[in-house]
């Protein structure tokens, strides 16, 4: 794993002045590694909520966590969203003498319920996948082509780094979806997400997809707006002059993690990347992220 010193200076700030601390992101973006970085010389407890164990250790929260000293750590704090009332309930009292670091992959149930019960006391930090400023700008290459996941672009080889991404997809269709209370076939999402890749880096037009797929507007908007939230797909909205204008232009849609769309486009390597007729729009869309990237990290210092 590459160390993130710009990530870890914004937990030290964020933890110090919030009461709790959100990290957000897709898995495997790396953000338990980074809580466990960020911990490792700290006083601090670690519950991972995947771990049925550590579910039932919680099975008494306000007794548990009320009890703790220091940075308290809650991994896939979206597996019992019933401790975002225990949070705001333990944060407000005065004898409180812990500070909670909350880890999840994103989705709009997770956010909204963060947003909704510790409005005021949480700050958000949005985990990226690696840019070149942690990895080097000698990398550019391998980033483009294998995306800022840490297991993808840290593989071996191409050939693992294109097998782990396929896992991904798979994973995230099959089990990621699911668990965010959404029902929809892993195939169709597939073929849906397959079709958005193909269309990265132009213009959103809900018609033309769903005509292809055999499904309403609403319905593709749904899909577009589950991959969004998901970090999956950035919406690129239309910058107005006159924002008296009273018009609407569709966004533009961008796959984020550059790995995975090569994966969806079945690109495996750089002479064939260099080849496809998406090389333009891809390497838009990383240039894209990487500007956002410094951005965001920039809007933590001023």
């Amino acid at each position: 794993m590459l160390p993130r010193p710009d990530y870890l200076a914004r937990l030290e700030t964020a933890t110090t002045r919030s009461p709790i601390t959100a990290i957000l992101g897709p898995r495997q973006s790396g953000k338990t590694t980074l809580a466990r970085l960020f911990t490792a010389d700290k006083a601090s407890s670690y519950f991972d909520l995947d771990s049925i164990p550590d579910q039932r250790r919680l099975q008494n929260p306000e007794l548990v966590l009320g009890s703790q000293r220091g940075l308290v750590v809650l991994d896939e704090i979206q597996q019992m969203p019933e401790l975002f009332g225990t949070l705001r309930v333990l944060v407000d009292r005065q004898e409180n003498k812990a500070r909670f670091l909350i880890l999840g992959s994103a989705s709009p149930q997770l956010i909204r319920n963060a947003s909704d019960s510790l409005a005021g006391r949480v700050e958000f930090i949005e985990l990226e996948g690696f840019n070149l400023f942690e990895t080097g700008t000698s990398t550019w290459q391998a980033l483009w082509l294998r995306g800022g996941f840490p297991r993808s672009f840290l593989a071996n080889s191409e050939d693992d780094s294109f097998a782990w991404r396929e896992g991904f997809i798979r994973t995230f269709l099959e089990r990621d979806i699911p668990q965010l209370g959404i029902s929809i076939p892993a195939s169709a999402m597939r073929r849906f997400w397959t079709m958005l890749a193909h269309y990265h880096g132009q213009i959103w037009n809900a018609s033309e997809l769903s005509r292809a797929m055999g499904l309403s507007d609403k319905t593709v908007r749904s899909y577009l707006d589950i991959l969004s939230g998901a970090f999956m797909v950035r919406q690129l909205q239309p910058w107005f002059e006159n924002t008296s204008k009273r018009q609407i232009r569709a966004p533009k849609i961008y796959l984020r993690d550059s790995g995975l769309l090569h994966s969806l486009l079945n690109i495996p390597e750089l002479e064939v990347l260099f080849g496809h007729p998406k090389v333009g729009a891809s390497w838009e869309g990383f240039v894209i992220e990487q500007v956002l990237s410094i951005l965001h990290l920039n809007d933590a210092y001023f």
